[in-house]
């Protein structure tokens, strides 16, 4: 997991290690360079966190490869933020890492049986007890991902208010059609009052379409990256991020 230096000269992980342990990555790495650099986030070091929907509605996009390719993507833009080489997958209780990260989603997806309900506050009370139990006090960027609305709204907004007062920022993404109200409470999520609600604004939010692949890579990495400069700014500011 990331260390705990505001920011450092490169990537976290280099190139060459790249080219050595995950070459079918490198061109995702160097497409997350483009927009880290652009966003001026070039030498910053976060935790990197992968939420994934494991909901019944979400069937067609593992088996399509959608969610693994998020997975890689991820994976291809931790690389420049934190040196473990490692992406906690929450939900699913373990990780992928660059030297094995094909077809992960699809080995760990074959051992979890029947899918279930859209549980955002159990996921991100799953993050919020690994990233405290890590002992880190680095920034950590949460990537969550879903195609529709929480099965409770309220627990929901409430964990991410309380986790407002911890160095977590969570980029939710949505997976589905544009025009569906499913993702109403997300766009809601991301407008929440600061400070009467929460310490900090610690959530954006953007729709990746009904084919999330077709999203080019730059284009993913600009909108997963947009907005965590602004929120390290005020969190700093705050004391919540040393």
């Amino acid at each position: 997991m990331a260390g705990t230096s505001a920011a450092a000269a490169g990537p976290a992980i280099s190139l060459r290690t790249m080219e050595e342990s995950a070459p079918a990555l490198v061109s995702l790495y160097k497409s997350a360079a483009v927009s880290l650099t652009k966003h001026r986030m070039s030498g910053e070091r976060a935790a990197v966190y992968l939420v994934l929907d494991y909901s019944g509605s979400m069937r067609e996009y593992y088996k399509d490869g959608s969610v693994q390719a998020l997975a890689d993507r991820v994976l291809g833009l931790s690389a420049h933020l934190d040196d473990d080489g490692r992406v906690p997958l929450v939900l699913f209780s373990t990780d992928i890492a660059l030297d094995d990260h094909r077809g992960r989603v699809d080995a760990v997806v074959a051992g979890l049986g029947h899918m279930g309900k859209t549980s955002y506050h159990l996921a991100m009370d799953a993050v919020i007890d690994h990233y405290i139990d890590s002992g880190s006090t680095a920034p950590a960027l949460v990537v969550f991902q879903t195609d529709g609305g929480p099965i409770s709204k309220h627990a929901a907004e409430r964990y991410l208010c309380k986790a407002a007062k911890l160095p977590l920022f969570w980029q939710f993404i949505g997976f589905g059609n544009k025009r569906s109200n499913q993702f109403d409470f997300l766009r809601k999520l991301d407008e929440l009052a600061v400070p009467a609600k929460r310490a900090v604004d610690n959530a954006g939010f953007f729709h990746a379409g009904p084919d999330p692949r077709q999203v080019p890579d730059a284009e993913l990495y600009d909108r997963l990256v947009a907005e965590f400069p602004q929120w390290l700014a005020a969190a700093r500011a705050q004391g919540i991020v040393k």
